[in-house]
């Protein structure tokens, strides 16, 4: 087949979905950087707002726990100054209980937050995971030759596997000790000013090298992530192709590149860790260095008579909580900034528009379809090759009921024809016609709800035989889909799988021939009832004798409906009541095969390379 700028509806040779969005992986890890602007996450807000009510009550817990998680400090501190201070049993048994009541509310709390939190957390996730996938369902065809497939697959998963980590941990982590933070310095103000004055000094001490040494291993992670794309995507690739691997005997170059792939993100790996370890162990030191000195001096404060036991300890605890909320801070920022920038992407995603769009006040189609289509002065040409029109001054009118077989060499734009009758895309010049209607005063559902296809290669789906033909109309009977497969000379194969019309196909459905996919795949059509039949090579896979077959059924099929036939083999459209002989995007002959063979033209020539001079 050709490229989309000779107008063919499937294109051969194109890699598997794995080795594809291995690959972009692998390309995306390299060009996507953390984003030090958070304001991407405000487009979350959105998602939830939609379960306000378990963000209030995650908001409250978060407060909740965050209070008792300050009062167990200060019930501490009463076991200090109140029970051993004193010496008496009963002040000791109190205080412990007073303590044991804080620590029973800080448990349920922190259940209650972590419960509320999380569940919020994969409502948004799974709320924006739907949201993305069924946006995606609306982009036209358009979108995706500026796109690439892998590169939208990346964000619905690789992106969105970011702020599920983000939502699902590191947002209630940042929540958490950012409200740990701030309500400990407050409540060290005023449990001891001067220590707390201490606190504010040492602050920047420990903060600066964090940061510092942060953005080295921030760098070191990037790589690390590179060279394990690259051996991911080197693996997508070699596995998709395994067969040709095999046939090479390159199993032992394949193993060697890839364990070469694996090393090179397992030394990056290395760096990174390293560097990590270091940061660690200089953060701690300087953290509780500090504490120590902390302790040293509020220690001078009690000799001194400024401050009690309890009011010590109870400091020491705030600033233990203070520091391992900001240690945890540093390590969720990452996963923020990551966070960030995936957003930042799922929300160009999301605002993508596509170009082929229901109107505001869409024309209803007659009821029934009577299947008249009318191409008037139509041109035409895919975006980014606006110098290689497709069609250019394109005009066919097709009769309800009538069968038109479309012929020409390859890039002639044949199949573009089909793509503009199934709005796939919208020409730049004259008009594409419905019983009257311009397709783009109507709903592109509606008309494609008139249409069923069958391409030279039609993709099929995981799942059984009956599934994949149901495909084709969702509230087919099973007598009706029987009937579709006896009538695509299916049968026979599908009664001969293990569990019959039962039977998962697998992917693709690899499991079958290639034959045998393309009779499911006109079954499934066949099924639809569908006015207006368009054929794309519909028989190109098939052996000869299925050929005939299958021809038969399609003639059955066509009758009583509007029918549009590609093919590049003549043998199939002899009977077609007429044959439109199409080149450089333009009708130059058209009538019916001994009327196009005596006019000597393009189609003559045609004739002559497929049937010999004698036959022509």
């Amino acid at each position: 087949m050709s490229d989309v700028n000779g107008g063919e509806i499937s294109v051969e040779g194109r890699p598997g979905a794995g080795a594809e969005l291995a690959q972009n992986l692998s390309e995306s890890a390299a060009r996507r950087p953390r984003r030090k602007d958070i304001r991407p996450l405000a487009h979350l807000l959105p998602f939830v707002r939609r379960h306000i009510g378990d963000a209030l009550a995650a908001g409250f817990c978060l407060l909740f726990s965050t209070g008792a998680t300050l009062g167990l400090t200060a019930a501490f501190k009463g076991v200090i100054d109140k029970g051993f201070a004193r010496g008496a049993e009963g002040a000791v048994n109190n205080a412990f209980l007073t303590l044991g009541a804080v620590a029973l509310v800080l448990a349920v709390a922190t259940a209650a937050r972590f419960f509320f939190v999380t569940r919020l957390g994969e409502r948004v996730v799974a709320d924006l995971r739907r949201t993305l996938y069924g946006h995606v369902l609306t982009l036209d065809p358009a979108y995706f030759l500026k796109t690439r497939t892998g590169e939208v697959l990346s964000r619905m998963t690789a992106d969105v596997s970011l702020i599920d980590q983000l939502v699902g941990a590191s947002a209630s982590i940042a929540l958490r000790n950012t409200l740990s933070l701030v309500g400990g310095l407050g409540y060290m103000a005023v449990v001891s000013p001067k220590l707390a004055g201490f606190i504010v000094l040492m602050v920047p001490v420990v903060l600066a090298p964090m940061f510092l040494m942060g953005r080295n291993v921030r760098k070191l992670s990037a790589t690390a992530q590179d060279r394990f794309a690259d051996a991911v995507g080197y693996a997508g690739e070699s596995l998709d192709a395994l067969d040709t691997v095999q046939a090479f005997v390159r199993e032992g170059e394949a193993d060697r590149r890839f364990g070469s792939a694996v090393e090179s993100a397992y030394g990056a790996s290395v760096r990174r860790i390293s560097a990590r370890a270091l940061m660690t162990a200089v953060v701690i030191t300087l953290a509780f260095g500090g504490v120590t000195l902390l302790l040293w001096f509020g220690a001078q404060l009690v000799l001194k008579g400024e401050m009690t036991p309890g009011t010590l300890a109870q400091f020491a605890m705030l600033a233990v909580m203070a520091a391992g909320s900001v240690g945890a801070l540093g390590e969720v920022w990452g996963d923020v900034q990551k966070a960030s920038g995936a957003m930042d992407r799922i929300s160009d995603l999301l605002n993508a528009r596509p170009g082929i769009a229901p109107p505001a006040a869409p024309k209803t189609l007659p009821a029934p379809v009577r299947g008249e289509i009318a191409f008037q002065d139509v041109a035409f040409a895919y975006p980014g090759r606006p110098d290689l029109p497709a069609l250019n001054g394109f005009s066919l009118t097709v009769s309800p009921g009538e069968t038109v077989a479309l012929v020409g060499p390859s890039g002639a734009g044949k199949s573009t024809v089909l793509r503009l009758l199934l709005r796939f895309y919208d020409p730049q010049g004259g008009a594409v016609r419905l019983d009257g209607v311009d397709l783009r005063d109507a709903e592109p559902s509606e008309v494609r709800a008139a249409m069923a296809l069958v391409a030279q290669d039609s993709p099929l789906f995981s799942g059984s035989a009956m599934d994949n033909i149901r495909f084709g109309r969702e509230d087919a009977t099973e007598e009706e889909a029987r009937a579709a497969a006896e009538a695509a000379q299916a049968t026979g194969f599908i009664t001969a799988l293990p569990q019959g019309f039962d039977t998962p196909v697998g992917e693709r459905a690899k499991t079958l021939s290639g034959g045998q996919r393309q009779r499911l795949a006109i079954a499934r059509a066949l099924v639809r009832q569908a006015p207006i039949l368009l054929l794309d090579e519909a028989t190109s896979a098939l052996d000869a004798e299925n050929e005939r077959l299958v021809q038969q059924a399609l003639d059955a099929a066509m009758s009583g409906r509007t029918t549009l036939v590609i093919a590049h083999r003549l043998a199939t459209v002899l009977q077609a009541d007429r044959i439109v002989v199409m080149e450089d995007g333009r009708v130059v002959e058209e009538g019916t095969h001994a009327v196009l063979v005596a006019k000597g033209g393009l189609y003559a020539r045609l004739a002559r390379l497929q049937f010999g001079v004698e036959a022509a």
